[in-house]
C-alpha cells in the first residue's frame, strides 16, 4: 500500500496554520455569493476567511474545530458562527443553528502547525512531552492509554493499518514487553522504544508510528466517514463537496465515496446491477500543491484536494 504519511513540518512557522490549496479549495467550492457554507475544519481560520471574502452580505458560513486553542481564532464577522464541535455531529449542529441545507463544505483533513508545534499536546516527535494526541482535550483516550493498555495484537493492526509501519509486528510486541517495566507517559518514553525498532528513515518511520496512534486516539477514519455521510445528506442539488487528505487512508474514502457512495473500492450495486450515484466529480484526479507551496509549506507535500458535486 502507498503511504503518504502526514509527515511533520520541518520548518516551523510562527502562525497558528498555513492554509494548504487554499485557491484551489476555494475555487472548487464554486462560491455563490449569498450561499450557505461549512468550514468543517476551522482551525486557524484561513479558509473561513477566504470563503467569507468571496460570500456576499447574505452569505452564511458555519464553522467546526474541536480543539479548544482553536476557539481563539474565531473571526468577528456577522456572517460567521463558529461550533465547538467535532464535524461527525455536523447535521446535528446545523437544525440547532436552523440550517437544513448548505451548499458548500470543506474539511481540511491535516493536523494544524500549532498542534505539531505545541509540546504539551503530544502530536509531535520532534519534542518531549505528554503522550496526548486528543484533538478534543476532553476526548477520554490519551495516546498513552493506547500504548499501555491495547493488546499486542491490536496495535500491530494499528501501527500496520494506520502507520503502514513495515514492521509492526515487532514495534508492537517491543511497546508490551516495554510497559511490563513502566507505563508509557512522556514522548521520550515512546522514542526510546522507536528508536530500538525503527526501519529505514527516521523521520519517515516516527511520522508513520506517530500517525497511527493519531488516528486510532481520534477515531479519525470513522468520523471521516460521518462527515461524507452527512455531506451527501445536507447538500442543495448542485452544492460542492472540498476535501483535503494528507495520506491514502484518507484519500481512499474520500475517493471512493465521491465516486460510488460507499466506501468500498467498486459501488455496491442492487439486484438490477445499478447503483445510486450521490456525487459527480469535479476533479477527476486529485489536486496537488505546485512547487511554489510545496517550497513554502512542507505540509503541502502529501495534500491531495477532490471536489464533487451534489447530484
Amino acid at each position: 500500500m502507498k503511504n503518504n504519511s502526514d509527515l511533520e513540518p520541518q520548518n516551523s512557522d510562527a502562525s497558528y496554520h498555513i492554509s494548504v490549496l487554499l485557491q484551489e479549495s476555494i475555487q472548487g467550492l464554486n462560491i455563490k455569493p449569498n450561499g450557505t457554507y461549512v468550514d468543517a475544519t476551522f482551525g486557524g481560520g484561513g479558509h473561513s476567511k477566504a470563503i467569507l471574502n468571496a460570500l456576499g452580505a447574505d452569505g452564511r458560513l458555519i464553522a467546526f474545530d474541536q480543539d479548544a486553542d482553536a476557539q481563539k481564532n474565531a473571526l468577528d464577522d456577522s456572517r460567521f458562527t463558529l461550533i465547538k464541535a467535532n464535524f461527525e455531529d455536523m447535521n446535528r449542529f446545523l437544525r440547532l443553528h436552523e440550517v437544513n441545507a448548505v451548499d458548500g463544505i470543506l474539511a481540511d483533513l491535516g493536523v494544524s502547525s500549532w498542534q505539531f508545534d505545541t509540546a504539551e499536546r503530544g502530536f509531535s516527535f520532534r519534542f518531549d512531552g505528554p503522550l496526548d494526541m486528543r484533538m478534543n482535550q476532553q476526548g477520554q483516550v490519551t495516546a498513552g492509554e493506547v500504548l499501555n493498555e491495547k493488546s499486542a495484537e491490536d496495535l500491530q493492526l494499528m501501527f500496520s493499518l494506520y502507520g503502514v509501519v513495515r514492521n509492526a509486528k515487532t514495534l508492537a510486541q517491543a511497546i508490551v514487553e516495554a510497559r511490563l517495566q513502566r507505563p508509557f507517559v512522556t514522548i521520550a518514553d515512546l522514542k526510546i522504544v522507536v528508536n530500538q525498532c525503527r526501519m529505514g528513515e527516521a523521520h519517515k518511520y516516527y511520522a508513520q508510528v506517530f500517525q497511527a496512534i493519531r488516528i486510532e486516539v481520534n477515531n479519525e477514519l470513522g468520523t471521516l466517514k460521518k462527515l461524507l455521510e452527512q455531506s451527501a445528506e445536507v447538500l442543495n442539488s448542485g452544492g460542492r463537496l472540498a476535501v483535503i487528505t494528507f495520506h491514502s487512508l484518507e484519500d481512499r474514502l474520500v475517493k471512493n465515496y465521491m465516486k460510488h457512495g460507499t466506501f468500498e473500492d467498486e459501488p455496491v450495486k442492487d439486484f438490477f446491477g445499478n447503483f445510486e450515484k450521490k456525487f459527480k466529480l469535479i476533479t477527476k484526479k486529485p489536486i496537488e500543491a505546485g512547487e511554489k507551496e510545496k517550497r513554502e509549506n512542507s505540509r503541502s507535500r502529501s495534500a491531495k484536494l477532490r471536489v464533487a458535486e451534489k447530484i
